[in-house]
């Protein structure tokens, strides 16, 4: 079969719901089976981790340096900070509306509370070692501020940065070396543009041939993820994935319009450039691991401008977290809503601010480390976050998909709205 095809067929988005479904049927049917799949998904999430860093690292110092020869670096920041400032509100107001009408916190049934208490006090060797042990760990919702995130941001060692997968430290890095190799004579730097160049085109290659296997792997993930938590878990928070869900559809129609207005392509079109990086992000839950598919989708399917996409698809993914920021939203207004609490107009818009800033702070984060920052937005309005941690973790998996989502389509507008039009051929 050609490999086009092969490609087309793997990041179909029926075939990527279908994978997921066979996967969820196989994990309730055979859970103990589908428990021992976990190592595929995790094999191949670590492939596309491997390749993310020089990736990034590649591009943001190529592209800087083609920046400063083509002319117009001052513009552009102002356009970056306009769109970042302006999509950070608008995915916030929109969660907000979401769950302040839908109120899924709110008229919570008996046996569903029952259900949380059960969640939050069990502990399958009826000891606290559990609990202890998360909150062991736990130490960033009360020391994470704006200091600590300024700090945080700058390597003392960028090789034990590179190390340690830290990719906000990366960005860092080579966002300042690329500044200053963009001002070095082009006769001197050709020779490192040039091995850049190299290892950028390698990485995309790869990630290119890793998509592949998305359906298998697709079906390994949800089969193992279902086998290992059933649906319990689901039922106890089905009204805040419902509620987070229509949030995610509202805000990757809203993205694809953007990007379809903007693009000098067909909506049919627009749409089938999306498939690969919709595709990856359901799979691989790794907004870095989809950068090569957006910079294809923007650059070789819609028609932008390499050289500034290749420079602001990776500042995007690691500054403007769309996707945490609306999830810390919606989850702070649904632990309010659970506990009674009535929000005014001045509650609900520290909500907003407070979510913004705890979406940035969560730049170079995942797992565990990401949902325990709702405990941010909750200090402000004294909410006690620490007795529904444990409900959000037990769901994160699939909210987890769906702020990818968000994040890379929604990172895929904000690129194609910083970015000049694309000629109309």
């Amino acid at each position: 079969m050609n490999t086009k095809k092969l490609y087309a067929i793997a990041v179909n988005p029926w075939v990527v719901i279908g994978s997921l479904a066979l996967g969820s049927a196989f994990g309730l049917l055979l859970p103990m089976m589908a428990a021992k799949l976990d190592v595929i998904g995790d094999l191949y999430v670590n492939l596309l981790k491997m390749t993310t860093l020089p990736f990034m690292v590649s591009a943001v110092i190529f592209s800087l340096q083609r920046l400063f020869r083509d002319g117009g670096t001052s513009r552009l920041i102002v356009r970056v900070v306009a769109v970042i400032l302006g999509a950070s509100a608008t995915v916030a107001i929109v969660g907000a509306i979401v769950l302040l009408t839908m109120r899924p916190g709110a008229n919570i049934s008996t046996a569903t509370m029952h259900t949380f208490g059960a969640m939050v006090g069990s502990d399958g060797s009826g000891s606290n070692e559990t609990v202890m042990s998360l909150y062991g760990t736990d130490t960033v919702p009360k020391t994470v501020g704006l200091t600590d995130m300024l700090k945080s941001m700058v390597p003392s060692n960028i090789f034990a940065a590179l190390a340690s997968g830290d990719a906000l430290k990366a960005l860092v890095f080579a966002l300042l070396f690329g500044l200053a190799v963009g001002r070095v004579p082009e006769r001197i730097s050709v020779g490192l543009s040039q091995a850049l160049e190299t290892v950028y085109h390698a990485c995309q290659k790869l990630m290119h041939w890793l998509s592949y296997p998305l359906p298998l792997i697709l079906f390994c993930m949800s089969a193992a993820q279902l086998g290992k938590s059933g649906v319990g878990p689901l039922h106890a928070m089905l009204q805040f994935v419902i509620a987070f869900f229509v949030v995610a559809v509202l805000l990757l129609v809203l993205a694809a319009t953007i990007i379809w207005k903007r693009s000098a392509n067909s909506l049919a079109s627009t749409l089938d450039a999306l498939r690969a990086p919709f595709a990856l992000a359901l799979a691989t839950r790794n907004s870095a691991a989809c950068m090569p598919s957006m910079i294809e989708s923007l650059v070789d399917r819609l028609g932008f401008a390499r050289s500034r996409v290749e420079l602001m698809v990776p500042l995007t993914v690691s500054l403007l977290r769309v996707g945490p920021m609306v999830y810390y939203v919606c989850a702070t207004l649904f632990i309010a809503q659970l506990y009674g609490r009535h929000l005014g107009v001045v509650e609900v818009s520290t909500v907003l601010l407070a979510s913004v800033l705890a979406g940035f702070a969560s730049a170079g984060m995942t797992g565990l480390v990401t949902v325990s920052l709702i405990g941010m937005t909750c200090v402000y309005l004294s909410l006690p976050f620490e007795a529904a941690f444990i409900l959000f973790l037990a769901v994160d998996p699939l909210c987890d998909m769906l702020r990818t989502l968000i994040l890379v389509i929604g990172n895929t507008a904000a690129v194609s709205v910083i970015c000049p039009r694309p000629l109309k051929l």
